[in-house]
């Protein structure tokens, strides 16, 4: 009952979600059979069936929503839990200065063509975040299927991310604030509370995650599976709901475990992360009309060049600066060109608000395009670049 008045017919919602489940799985086998990722298709398979598509499945805005939103989590989670804390404090160490060139390059792209464009000045700041922050989700999602997690870049690759995601928890604030009329001492305010609360999560990831592994050890897999998923859940509620990424909370997480526990944890997640992460590509895409898109695509179009080159640059820049080799900068830099899940809540955030329509349909154009072009880039730039770089234990 609870179902059905949720959802309607349950047997009708059922059947819908184990076809888009089933149709998943064909898209899978198909990208592993041709050696490709499936990102792409998963998106493009959206596109087809969402919003102006050619049929649209009966789900509610909250079931699409949580289920995007669970598999982000469940993303960053099992990226986490490849790297150990002290590697995370390292690499924040060393990529302070790649980060602030990723904003400048970056977002100052987004921020002119809001200008060109007419904007106001909220929505060109809304514009640059769009433009700025790079898919966390479908990042994690290449690196492993292209099997790159022991790659020399890859440290440089998961810093800027990290860099980006922090600086996300202090531009989210500041632009929810600004979009509601707020002061600036409102929005001072909110900043200081999202950041106190993400420098007392990583202080717990860095001091006591053997303590936090030790919680959790124990010899049923099911038991662990469970305390691992409903304490990540917990943390990036926590963190979601002051403002902060939910996808960085799962990632603290993920690092903060260590020895025999974190080994068992990359097994157990797996299979639910890569349900969860084909549903949340399938759903952005679910989420897009085609023909609102048309208009915007030579902008977006541009755009994607452009701020792609910089990613490019910003990747090669930074990977270079920890001495990786030349193929390595690139496999850097293009991992990076994707962008998803930042950019489409700030530019949700911005139609909540009232902004300019337009600025909805460019976000959405310009995300499906890197979202699709990022993938394809990184998987058949390696035969261009030549050898990759040596692998090194992380």
């Amino acid at each position: 009952m609870i179902v059905a008045a949720a959802y309607g017919d349950p047997a009708l919602v059922l059947l819908e979600l184990g076809g888009v489940v089933f149709g998943l799985a064909i898209i899978a086998r198909l990208a592993d059979r041709i050696g490709f990722s499936p990102i792409p298709l998963y998106l493009f398979a959206g596109l087809m069936f969402g919003e102006g598509g050619v049929v649209r499945p009966d789900f509610t805005n909250d079931f699409i929503t949580l289920s995007a939103e669970i598999g982000v989590v469940l993303l960053l989670l099992t990226l986490g839990i490849e790297y150990t804390a002290s590697e995370l404090r390292d690499s924040l160490r060393s990529g302070f200065w790649s980060g602030a060139l990723d904003l400048v390059v970056n977002a100052t792209p987004g921020a002119v063509a809001g200008i060109a464009l007419g904007f106001g000045a909220a929505e060109t700041l809304a514009l640059a975040g769009v433009t700025y922050t790079s898919s966390s989700g479908i990042a994690a999602k290449v690196l492993r299927d292209l099997d790159r997690l022991g790659n020399r870049e890859t440290p440089t690759v998961l810093t800027l991310l990290v860099v980006e995601d922090l600086a996300m928890a202090m531009y989210l604030p500041v632009m929810a604030i600004v979009f509601t009329g707020g002061t600036a001492g409102t929005a001072a305010a909110s900043v200081a509370i999202a950041l106190s609360v993400l420098a007392f999560v990583l202080v717990v990831a860095l001091r006591h995650g053997s303590v936090l592994s030790r919680m959790l050890a124990t010899r049923s897999n099911e038991s662990l599976l469970l305390s691992l998923v409903g304490l990540t859940l917990l943390v990036a509620g926590v963190a979601q709901w002051v403002n902060i990424s939910a996808a960085i909370g799962a990632f603290l997480v993920g690092i903060a475990l260590s020895g025999s526990v974190q080994q068992r944890a990359a097994k157990l997640i797996e299979p639910l992360r890569d349900l969860f992460a084909a549903l949340f590509f399938l759903f952005f895409g679910l989420q897009i009309d085609p023909s609102k898109l048309v208009s915007a695509l030579p902008v977006a179009t541009a755009l994607v060049v452009i701020t792609g080159l910089g990613k490019v640059f910003v990747g090669a820049f930074a990977a270079k600066r920890n001495g990786v080799g030349r193929p390595g900068q690139i496999r850097a830099g293009t991992v990076l060109i994707a962008r998803g899940e930042f950019s489409i809540v700030v530019a949700g955030l911005a139609a909540a608000s009232g902004a300019s329509p337009e600025l909805g349909s460019l976000a959405a154009a310009y995300v499906l395009l890197s979202a699709a072009a990022g993938p394809i880039i990184t998987r058949f730039v390696e035969p261009a670049a030549g050898p990759g770089s040596p692998a090194v234990p992380l």
